[in-house]
């Protein structure tokens, strides 16, 4: 197809790589909020000038972002043609977080910045961070009993934030009028359009160094062999109709879990996904913007192929059947706020079921699959200020063929690990009073599943108040094979002399805290993978060496007496 060596395609697509890499590390390292500059929750990539389609992301940012952050950039697209006569200047920048454009929960803002290049319209620039405030009924946003996306905060269309390098001052006066701690959102802003900026620097260096001409050429190469190395790896599954299922605990308003029915059928070089058989549109805030559900399909398949670059030619095999009038594809004004960090995951968890029956070999269990979002906000007296924590947990990742699940691995959806205890301790007024491994919670198997981590906060000062969206509540990450599952997702909220769990298991908000006052998490363990009779004795002998089984539990689990 190409006439291009191989020597310079590779430098061009690792150079694309490195200029959003370095894009991750600028907002990273300028951002205010200890969830982006500590805890990683952002993303950077590069997108087609015509269409917004995937270029090159950073090996830095989150999985889940890979497939929105194209749809938000096509949104954007069509906004500049429908608004602004189908021109743009440079240093504009637009900004939106509207779900049903492309998004994922309105905490998740975008930036998306044209890039030119002598003149021309060469490609876009984006990212996405996520704000600990976006306004709504809750500190930090995730309202697990919201029943339309305007209780859940602020909802921005595509509108230009700078206007040819000039900050519009207006459009972040209502920004800031409508967040809680606005004043730490203008560092985080910055921070986000200086990260595109340094972006627009590398490219230009990138282009200036083999030509416009030759980059093109690259990048539509890169495109061609990605979607050829994906159709490999799928010809390789056998033919034929493979099926799982996952469930989400509840959408947090009413006490029933939802059902995510996924059939994948394989037919040659292409995999066909329906899911059109899942639970209807729910009231809580559990529903997927499609952009979201096509993202944690897209990333499912990369998690299973990991040596698969990650461009628009990845996906082109990978067909979804839009699954309309079911929760996965929510429209206006449906809540959204778990669709990035839980119901992503129960998507991906479900894809790892129905393809263990087709390739065992490649699959695991489940993993823990949650972020265990959690939101504490209140004021602090000795600093006089008020202050919103989030934060996002670890779990068991699930046993898979030839080893046992990492334990307390980040989510299925990302790199983001948790702030580090003593940061958080720094920024905000609550104390860890424990925080270690959930002995016990990896599911049994001959291979099992990793373990999750217990964590316990104590607020030191003033009052506040906790708001949860977590999963796995209700039934642990599953097993294949013969494994079982691994421990479910508890909370418990100690309250003086009181104690206090949420009805719906994972899921709850505006619980009210005083000095003293204890939260108590237990993240999921892994699923385990093969039947635990099988699990060699001296392993189960180690594990209770290490005590991450009882005696009791080991010949409970794996019928084995140390």
């Amino acid at each position: 197809m190409s006439n291009l060596d191989p020597v310079t395609l590779t430098v061009i697509q690792n150079g694309l790589i490195q200029v959003c890499n370095e894009m991750d590390l600028a907002f990273v390292r300028a951002a205010f909020s200890p969830v982006i500059s500590e805890g990683m929750d952002r993303s950077d990539g590069i997108y087609d000038a015509i269409d917004g389609s995937l270029i090159a992301q950073g090996e830095l940012g989150l999985p889940v972002f890979v497939g929105t952050m194209q749809f938000s950039t096509g949104a954007v697209i069509d906004r500049v043609k429908s608004h602004y006569a189908g021109t743009v200047d440079p240093g504009d920048v637009f900004i939106v977080n509207d779900p049903y454009l492309g998004g994922t929960h309105l905490m998740d803002v975008r930036f998306v910045k044209p890039f030119f290049y002598r003149g021309e319209l060469f490609a876009w620039l984006a990212n996405t961070g996520h704000w600990p405030d976006i306004g709504g009924m809750v500190p930090g946003g995730f309202s697990a009993s919201a029943t339309e996306v305007e209780q859940e905060g602020l909802r921005l269309p595509p509108v230009k934030l700078w206007k040819k390098g000039v900050l519009d001052q207006e459009i972040l006066a209502i920004l800031m009028s409508n967040m809680r701690i606005a004043d730490q959102r203008i560092g985080d802003i910055k921070a986000q359009g200086a990260a595109l900026t340094t972006g627009e620097q590398r490219l230009a260096m990138l282009i200036d160094r083999y030509g416009a001409g030759v980059v093109k050429q690259a990048i539509a190469e890169m495109r061609h062999r990605a979607e050829r190395q994906m159709r490999a790896k799928i010809a390789d599954i056998p033919d034929g109709v493979y099926e799982g299922s996952s469930q989400v605990d509840s959408d947090g308003v009413v006490d029933e879990p939802l059902l995510i029915r996924m059939k994948i059928t394989k037919k040659g070089e292409d995999l066909t996904f329906d899911m059109t058989g899942s639970s209807p549109p729910c009231r809580g805030p559990m529903n997927s913007v499609i952009a979201t559900t096509k993202s944690a399909i897209y990333l499912a398949i990369k998690h299973i192929f990991p040596d698969v670059p990650i461009n628009r030619g990845t996906f082109e095999p990978l067909h979804i059947i839009e699954p309309e009038g079911t929760f996965l594809y929510a429209k206006y004004p449906r809540p959204v706020s778990g669709c990035a960090a839980e119901v992503s995951q129960r998507i991906a968890e479900a894809v790892f079921a129905a393809l263990t029956h087709a390739i065992p070999d490649l699959l695991f269990a489940a993993p823990a699959g949650t972020s265990g979002n959690l939101g504490v906000g209140g004021y602090d007296p000795e600093r006089k200020r008020n202050y919103i924590m989030y934060l996002f947990t670890g779990g068991g990742y699930g046993g898979f063929q030839g080893g046992d699940g990492l334990s307390n691995g980040c989510s299925t959806i990302g790199i983001s690990k948790m702030p580090p205890v003593e940061v958080l301790e720094q920024f905000y007024p609550i104390l860890f009073e424990e925080f270690s491994l959930r002995e016990g919670s990896g599911g049994a198997g001959e291979f099992r599943g990793g373990f999750g981590i217990n964590y316990a906060i104590k607020l030191r000062r003033g009052e506040a108040r906790v708001s949860m969206v977590m999963d796995h509540g209700r039934t642990g990450p599953q097993g294949v094979l013969g494994g079982e599952a691994g421990g479910v997702n508890t909370v418990v909220v100690t309250q003086g002399d009181k104690t206090y769990k949420p009805p719906h298991l994972s899921k709850d908000q505006d619980i009210e805290i005083g000095v003293g006052d204890v939260v108590r998490v237990q993240t999921p363990g892994g699923g385990g993978f093969g039947d635990p009779a099988r699990r060699k004795t001296e392993l189960v002998e180690r594990d209770v060496a290490r005590g991450y089984y009882t005696p009791e539990q080991a010949r409970e689990k794996f019928g084995v007496r140390p």
